[in-house]
């Protein structure tokens, strides 16, 4: 989990990591990752009572509608893409007076890929961009997916499954580099009734996921976080926590770094560093900084294995597994407001 800051840059504060073994629900998981970490910031003071709900943006492969169930008790948004052969529904019409049956569970069905079946828009905005022409927003709501009692619901009390209603958003802009004819991009809002600033806020939100990509990217290549071969999962767990700890001090480092560029490199704004800027100048702040420890003694390396002799303690392998079906514990509760 990470924090986006607003405007364009490839920073991002990492607040959270966690592993998940093949026989996790990664969406309980996440759950718990999301519940804990706002219930950090809440002890700490970043989040009050009357601010705006947090914002939680996630990408195809949660399933968002669940995940907006589980966290339902906090006040978090959840927003999330959703694939383009979905098919959603309406609230069912209420019945006339005096009609007798059972009233219909569902209304109407929304058809991401059947525009017969889409009416008109709630709400639609126009936003003019740099790279992409023209970016169309419609959204609808509310609408909701049908659940079935399988996979993750399957373990759900008896009686009738939840109706997770939503705002759906449809995505178009004119063209993409290198594509003339791009696809448009289905998000879902756990949130109904949105407005043209909450559409206009909410996909540029999405759209500005992608900034973690690079923070990712900084991870492997630069603060070398696949390098080390390690063999047990604690060990990696401790060093991922040591590159996430090496970035924050990055992050903080910003206003200190100096601009140590390139030739070819064109200067940046004062305090809008890159990450990789801020690494280059690094070694110059960390010099100008007090040291709580002595320096590093020299030494020589160790006497090491003698020759000929092999290394007979061989590797722990691991199992990979695969990804079962969720436990019947797999839904999360919570007493707590």
């Amino acid at each position: 989990m990470a924090a986006l800051e607003q405007g364009r840059t490839s920073w991002t504060a990492v607040l959270d990591v966690v592993r998940l073994c093949p026989w996790d629900d990664a969406i309980a998981v996440t759950a718990a990752q999301v519940r804990d970490v706002f219930q950090r910031l809440y002890v700490a003071g970043q989040w009050k009572i009357g601010d705006l709900p947090v914002l939680v943006v996630v990408d195809a492969g949660y399933d968002v509608t669940r995940l907006a169930f589980l966290l339902a008790d906090l006040p978090v948004e959840l927003l999330g893409r959703m694939r383009s052969d979905r098919v959603l529904y309406f609230p069912p019409l209420p019945q006339p007076a005096g009609k007798c049956g059972r009233k219909p569970k569902r209304g109407a069905e929304f058809a991401f890929e059947d525009a017969a079946t889409q009416p008109v828009p709630s709400v639609t905005t126009v936003t003019d961009t740099t790279h992409y022409g023209k970016a169309v927003a419609t959204a609808w709501h509310p609408l909701h997916p049908l659940l079935t009692r399988r996979s993750a619901w399957a373990s759900y009390p008896e009686g009738e499954l939840p109706v997770i209603e939503g705002t759906v958003i449809r995505l178009q802009v004119d063209h993409l580099r290198g594509d003339h004819s791009p696809r448009p991009i289905w998000l879902w809002w756990s949130a109904t009734a949105a407005t043209a600033a909450d559409v206009d806020r909410l996909w540029q939100a999405f759209l500005r996921r992608f900034d973690l990509e690079h923070t990712f990217r900084l991870f492997k290549q630069t603060l070398g976080w696949t390098t080390p071969k390690i063999r047990e999962p604690a060990a990696a767990d401790r060093w991922t926590w040591i590159v996430i700890a090496s970035h924050t001090q990055l992050r903080l480092a910003r206003p200190l770094a100096e601009d140590l560029r390139k030739p070819w490199e064109r200067p940046a704004r004062q305090g809008r560093l890159t990450p990789a800027r801020v690494r280059r100048g690094f070694r110059r702040v960390h010099a100008k900084t007090p040291q709580p420890a002595s320096a590093p003694k020299p030494t020589v390396a160790g006497p090491g294995r003698p020759a000929g002799r092999k290394n007979k303690h061989r590797a722990h392998v691991h199992p990979v597994g695969k990804q079962g079906k969720p436990k019947p514990t797999g839904l999360i509760t919570s007493t707590s407001g």
